[in-house]
């Protein structure tokens, strides 16, 4: 019997019994291989999402992957039996931004797989067809679910513009930081920087391309040519904006605590510093994310510590909330 988890509201769950939907037109019906949790999982479940981010009760689950099982109207029966994964953001497709390519600025108002529209924790997920990123047939889906985090990860290295022979930096030593840090090793970079708060992630940094490890609290440059930030912290990007010359480009992807003392706009202007944002990820991100990973160029796989089943979540939501630095990234399997 398949099963799917149900957040009811803040702190509670059940493991129920899930019955696959037919999917409708346009859309697409996806058997689940394996799910990702992330921190905003764990903001469902502890009620701590902002307003009008989070419908209950819920299916989450925004990082999957899976093989279409079923297509509805309208949709090409090629897709039938292709590794995917999917956007999470259900935009509207007729607003200015939307027609901009600009898809996670919808002007329409939120909808996303996992937060508002049952996710992936169950055997199927149904979503729009159109959403749907085709995978080579030798994918391994278990490495492919980590997709979504390295798609958002994908748009900050489109705005990091980073070319070859720069010197570049990656402030966040978790999943964002080490994706950022094998995007940026894909452009060749003279140098490439990490900088965390432990020692922990020094070797896999390096296993990705990275040439230098530094703790926040070491000396450090002030001459790097673009930082992507991923820590989500205030401190962080202040730590980012320090290592760029004069003129160079910081990439925000963290979300720090609302009021936190951050950038001083002083020295941003002073210093000619050009900063730009990242919030999800839109379809050229995502196509950019695939397309990496199929040409052998991203490795997940090395960041996932758990794969465990559905009905471990309640267990799985608190690894992942624990700061244990065995804890990588962790996988439910329905």
């Amino acid at each position: 019997m398949s099963s799917a988890v149900v957040v009811d509201g803040p702190g509670r769950h059940r493991v129920v019994p899930h019955e696959p939907a037919p999917p409708g037109p346009g859309e697409a019906r996806v058997r689940v291989h394996a799910v990702g949790i992330c921190g905003s999982d764990r903001e469902v479940y502890q009620g701590n999402r902002p307003e009008g981010y989070v419908r209950y009760p819920l299916t989450p689950g925004h990082e999957w992957s899976g093989v279409v099982e079923a297509v509805g109207d309208g949709v090409p029966d090629g897709l039938v039996g292709r590794k995917v994964v999917g956007e999470g953001f259900r935009n509207c497709q007729v607003c200015d931004r939307c027609h901009a390519g600009e898809t996670t600025l919808c002007t329409a108002g939120y909808e996303e797989t996992g937060f508002t529209q049952a996710g992936a924790m169950a055997a199927t997920l149904v979503l729009p067809a159109r959403l749907l990123h085709v995978l080579p047939d030798d994918a391994d889906l278990s490495a492919a679910a980590l997709l979504e985090p390295a798609a958002c990860i994908a748009a900050a290295a489109l705005k990091a513009e980073a070319r070859p022979g720069q010197r570049v930096a990656v402030v966040g030593t978790g999943t964002l930081g080490m994706f950022a840090v094998q995007f940026l090793a894909a452009n060749s970079p003279a140098e490439l920087l990490v900088v965390g708060t432990r020692n922990e992630r020094e070797a896999l940094s390096r296993q990705f391309g990275a040439t230098d490890f530094r703790l926040r609290t070491d000396q450090l440059p002030d001459d790097i040519d673009v930082v992507i930030e991923t820590a989500g912290s205030a401190s962080a990007a202040r730590t980012a904006a320090s290592l760029l010359r004069r003129g160079g480009r910081l990439v925000l992807t963290g979300i720090p605590a609302a009021g936190a003392e951050g950038l001083d706009p002083t020295d941003l202007v002073v210093r000619q510093l050009e900063v730009r944002t990242v919030f999800g990820a839109a379809p050229d991100a995502w196509a950019h994310a695939v397309r990496v990973f199929g040409a052998g160029l991203l490795d997940p796989l090395p960041l996932v510590t758990h794969e465990v089943p559905l009905e471990r979540f309640a267990e799985a939501i608190e690894w992942v909330g624990a700061g244990d630095p065995k804890v990588g990234k962790v996988l439910l399997r329905p």
